[in-house]
């Protein structure tokens, strides 16, 4: 094997070059071997193997065609979090569903701030794209927009040429909040990143319209709306902002809250693992859910039945599966997705 100076990739011209045929005669002989002499398919196939040329690229093959038969998801994560968080698991298991059964693939592309993060979106050889919850000001929304590709934003944010996939955000924390804020003196949210900076941090009544995530700045306007109704001014609401959607995060944010001499008796968290951080802090402090904290999480997801946890159930699987269908021309316009308040022992006092 004499694979081409420079460890470059051999052509196919090369290969129809060391085979004494033509480059349609040596296409032919991959693509349509009936049309192709024992004998020439024969020299082309031994000057393949000469040049260590494996055949010809089976994505450039499918863009000519028109299709990849393959949907790019792009979460803006590390790609573990794809494994590693229940929640984007599930909704990813939605895309799975639809693909298995239109025979499509999927490829999932971690977009983590990175300065080639907008070269690998474009250079994906995908049919249309799913873009996990991102900011406002997330670049990747803008290149895929660019690219004319079927597109759905999950989540959030809106923007213009490309579907959204989501739930009322705002009511549905204003109508968990309501519950889980009710006779609370100091109530406190549990909260997702502020921004694509990702700072934990403990801050006090922010300011939502700075908030660059929609679906964390939706859910604080609804927690805002019921503390408000509760007679508790957001000015006092204290955020405990999580960099991650992580439960061992959340107990520690938690833990130090529950120190402070006017620790917080109701915490609505933004997600079923967050929240579970929160009730193992309160447990381990001796506390007791809901008589001294009274807890809420958001998804529905196992964790929530076991703990007794009041929450906001969705199914990310489904909405996983719409965005799916949305990208592949099978429901071009999405109704918002469905949710519900279960109320459970975590929050009745």
């Amino acid at each position: 094997m004499t694979p081409p100076a420079g460890g470059r990739r051999p052509t196919l011209t090369q290969v129809a070059a060391r085979a004494g045929v033509s480059v349609m005669t040596a296409s032919y002989t991959y693509s349509q071997p009936g049309r192709v002499s024992a004998e020439a398919r024969s020299r082309v196939l031994a000057a393949a193997a000469e040049l260590g040329y494996p055949g010809p690229d089976p994505s450039a093959r499918s863009l000519r065609r028109g299709s990849t038969h393959t949907l790019g998801v792009i979460l803006g994560e590390h790609l573990s979090y794809a494994f590693e968080d229940p929640q984007a698991a599930s909704f990813l298991a939605g895309i799975a569903d639809v693909c298995a059964d239109r025979a499509y693939g999927m490829t999932i592309l971690p977009i983590t701030g990175a300065a080639d993060d907008g070269q690998r979106i474009r250079a994906a050889t995908v049919d249309g794209f799913i873009l996990w919850t991102t900011s406002d000001d997330d670049p990747a929304l803008t290149t895929v927009a660019s690219l004319g590709r079927p597109a759905v934003v999950h989540g959030g944010p809106a923007v213009d040429g490309l579907g959204l996939v989501t739930i009322d955000n705002e009511a549905a924390a204003y109508a968990v909040g309501r519950v889980t804020f009710a006779g609370a003196r100091r109530p406190l949210v549990m909260s997702f990143p502020l921004d694509r900076a990702r700072v934990s941090s403990v801050v006090t009544g922010p300011d939502t319209a700075h908030v660059r995530f929609p679906v964390t700045r939706d859910r604080l306007a609804g927690f805002q709306r019921a503390a408000e109704e509760h007679g508790r001014p957001w000015r006092d609401v204290v955020v405990a902002v999580c960099a991650h959607n992580a439960a061992d995060e959340a107990e520690r944010l938690t833990a130090r809250l529950l120190a402070r001499a006017d620790p917080p008796d109701a915490i609505a968290a933004m997600s079923d693992e967050l929240a579970a951080g929160v009730v193992r802090a309160i447990r381990t402090t001796h506390g007791k859910v809901p008589d001294d904290v009274a807890v809420s999480g958001w998804d529905d997801a196992a964790i929530a039945a076991d703990l007794g946890l009041t929450t906001v159930a969705q199914s990310l699987r489904d909405q996983g599966a719409q965005c799916a269908r949305a990208v592949l021309g099978l429901e071009p316009s999405p109704p918002p997705a469905p949710w519900t308040v279960v109320v459970r022992e975590s929050t009745r006092r």
